[in-house]
């Protein structure tokens, strides 16, 4: 059985994630006020029972002391909510005319604009100007803005930013529910003639000189690596910045499982950190020389996030390298589980959110996974051989991340990559060589001559990297995608590696019972998804801005009409369709018309016969109907029809529907005209995509 003795800081974390967790999902479960009075209350009797029950080792206090750090998480949650904050602009009665903002993001390039944080300082309404926070993500044309305003920047901006809208079609990313973790509930598309620049003023000045300094490092690569996926490699890898990535590279990198090194995390400060025991190595003879090797280690780890912009998953990283650095001198006891517990525990205490993040959870989860699995597998060969030693070594780490992280993948990627540990065993030691030759042309940017040959060493260094990437990719079968499991089956999964992974290292029979009994939860959730969402037939229209598009769902196969722009926009159907699809487990998609042989088409309308089901789609405004037909479904599609009352006596339907590729005015008037003439009818626009089985 494994013991809590040793674990400290781990208990704590535990408990205090447990009420960040509470907190998140269920905010008002207890008053916060409330909650305030309850956790002073117990933090006083926690130290009064642990000074009285110190000397007769009684656990009274320590259960005591858990629950106040429960509690502890639970408001620290809700303190670091802004929209609970009374100043929050969400909850300005008025509408906004003006407000003053600042950039507080560095800004991010997206394919047709810029999108900026900004962080709202006072606004005006028509009750005049008051001082207000709140945060705002803006987004500004390219065709507008032809660079983006910078970190600092101070805007006035006429309009009222909106509420984040929820996702409308089925299964789709919840974007509002993720930018809520980030403490942002509205965004603002703003014209040129809508913003005006008013001065520079960071809220930071440090975060504002780290930006210019990855800026600099930046331009530096750039200067000194030729290529244009070269240069996005470059400083991905070595500062983050992934704004010149291109869709294949990065489908790539995430079909062959290497895509953790396109984003400076625990691995590239992992190398750094390893650099520098090996270059400091000699101070350990010193009598104080784990010391001068720990300052050194915190200064040139904190130096690399500085030229990184010291982004989350840079801090997440060196965080945790801050707290094993400082161990080694302070004790060489201290647990490795500890040391991770403690840098969650700082990261959590200056960011709760941080729990809902992917990489904060894949980070840390990949870790465990190899500082708890990688010792056992290592110690199931012996290679005698240096090289296969090192081989062996590559593939145990890519394996325990691999088995830590599966359910994780999953969950948020639905795909797992076959060949992983092929790709790591290039990918990993590439990518050391990747941050050694960037670090090198940063190092040398003041010496033009040697900064071109690193950078020139750099360049073919990345070449051969996404060589290997690319044919790994072209294995037959080297990805398993379309793979749909719930969270609650994610959280089985994970607890079933856990008692397996128990039973093979402590050989008790009764975790290989747990095991079972999750594999058979796990089997029957499957079961269940696919008798209620796979074994049916439904007809889903969904919400596109400025398109048509629906899907004929029939057990597995789907029928998909839409536009040609859409049909081959991989992005929006990536994010608004394949979400639906994955949980109805579509597996082949066939262009609508050709599978169907009950389709008749007249100006400006189709009719088609669909699983006994008649649908009328209507296209184009100059249409001529059949007399007297009777269907299930009208389809209404770019602004089509031009009042309801011209086919009240030619059409009956079950249901009008009018979809995305209709104006949000034209809707507005048809809904109105409906609720006059008692029509059954339905907004995509306005409800989100109709989703039904039939």
């Amino acid at each position: 059985m494994v013991a809590w003795i040793p674990y400290p800081f781990v208990r704590i974390v535990v408990f205090f994630i447990a009420g960040i967790v509470l907190g998140i999902y269920q905010p008002d479960i207890i008053d916060e006020s409330l909650a305030r009075i309850f956790l002073i209350v117990l933090a006083l009797l926690y130290f009064i029972l642990f000074f009285i029950l110190r000397e007769s080792k009684k656990i009274v206090s320590g259960f005591l002391g858990l629950a106040t750090i429960f509690l502890a998480g639970y408001v620290h949650l809700l303190s670091q909510t802004d929209s609970r904050q009374e100043g929050h602009f969400i909850h300005s009665q008025k509408p906004i005319e003006y407000y003053r903002a600042v950039i507080s993001k560095y800004p991010e390039e997206k394919e047709r604009s810029w999108k900026v944080e900004v962080s709202v300082l006072e606004l005006k309404t028509d009750q005049g100007w008051k001082r207000s926070e709140g945060k705002v993500l803006c987004y500004f044309p390219k065709q507008d803005f032809e660079n983006p305003f910078q970190y600092g920047d101070m805007l006035l901006v006429k309009g009222n930013p909106e509420i984040v809208k929820a996702p409308s079609n089925p299964g789709e990313f919840d974007y509002k529910r993720f930018l809520t973790f980030r403490n942002i509930y509205h965004q603002h598309f703003i014209k040129t003639e809508n913003v005006k620049w008013i001065g520079n003023d960071p809220p930071n000045f440090l975060i504002g000189y780290s930006i210019k300094a990855r800026q600099w490092a930046d331009a530096t690569l750039h200067a000194n690596v030729n290529g244009q996926r070269e240069q996005g490699i470059a400083s991905a890898l070595v500062l983050g910045v992934k704004d010149g990535l291109d869709n294949e590279l990065l489908n790539a990198y995430s079909s062959t499982g290497a895509m953790h090194v396109l984003a400076v995390s625990g691995l590239h400060v992992g190398i750094v950190y390893w650099i520098l025991l090996l270059l400091f190595k000699p101070l350990a003879k010193l009598e104080s020389g784990k010391w001068i090797l720990a300052i050194l280690s915190l200064i040139a780890l904190w130096t690399y996030a500085f030229v990184t912009g010291l982004s989350p998953s840079v801090l997440r990283a060196v965080t945790m390298f801050s707290f094993i650095a400082l161990a080694r001198p302070l004790n060489q006891r201290t647990n490795i589980y500890n040391t991770l517990a403690a840098s969650a525990f700082c990261l959590l205490l200056y960011e709760p959110y941080l729990i809902m993040s992917v990489g904060f959870q894949l980070s840390f989860l990949a870790v465990l996974g190899i500082v708890y699995l990688q010792p056992g597998l290592y110690a199931m060969l012996e290679p005698r051989q240096r090289l296969w030693d090192e081989v062996w070594k590559i593939t145990c780490v890519s394996i325990a991340a691999q088995i830590a992280t599966f359910s994780l993948g999953l969950l948020y990627f639905h795909q797992f990559p076959n060949y992983f540990f092929i790709s790591n065993l290039f990918v990993i030691p590439g990518a050391f060589g990747v941050l050694l030759g960037g670090i090198a042309v940063l190092v040398t940017g003041f010496i033009p001559p040697l900064a071109s040959f690193f950078g020139l060493l750099l360049e073919w260094l990345i070449k051969a990297l996404n060589f290997i990437v690319f044919t790994v990719e072209d294995f037959p079968f080297s990805l398993t995608e379309d793979i749909y499991i719930t969270t609650f089956q994610c959280w089985m999964i994970m607890l079933f590696i856990i008692a397996f992974v128990l039973f093979l290292e402590f050989k008790k029979f009764s975790y290989l019972i747990v095991a079972t009994c999750l594999s058979a939860v796990i089997v029957i959730a499957s079961w269940m998804h696919f008798s209620n969402d796979v074994d049916q037939t439904k007809i889903t229209i969904y919400n596109v801005a400025h398109h048509s598009a629906f899907d004929l769902i029939d057990r597995g196969q789907s029928l998909f009409f839409t536009d040609s722009v859409l049909y081959n926009d991989q992005e929006k159907l990536r994010f608004h369709i394949r979400p639906n699809r994955l949980i109805a487990g579509v597996a082949t998609v066939h262009p609508g018309f050709e599978k169907l042989n009950n389709v008749f088409e007249r100006n400006g309308c189709t009719v088609l016969v669909w699983n006994q089901k008649t649908i009328l789609i209507l296209n184009q405004k100059k249409f001529t109907l059949p007399k007297n037909i009777k269907v299930d479904y009208l389809i209404v599609s770019g602004n089509a029809l031009g009042s309801l009352k011209l086919i009240e006596n030619h059409v009956r339907a079950d249901k009008i529907i009018f979809d995305s590729s209709n104006s949000f005015n034209y809707v507005d008037k048809m809904l109105k005209q409906a609720n006059e003439l008692h029509i059954d009818v339905y907004s995509v626009l306005h409800y989100g995509a109709f989703d039904l089985e039939t």
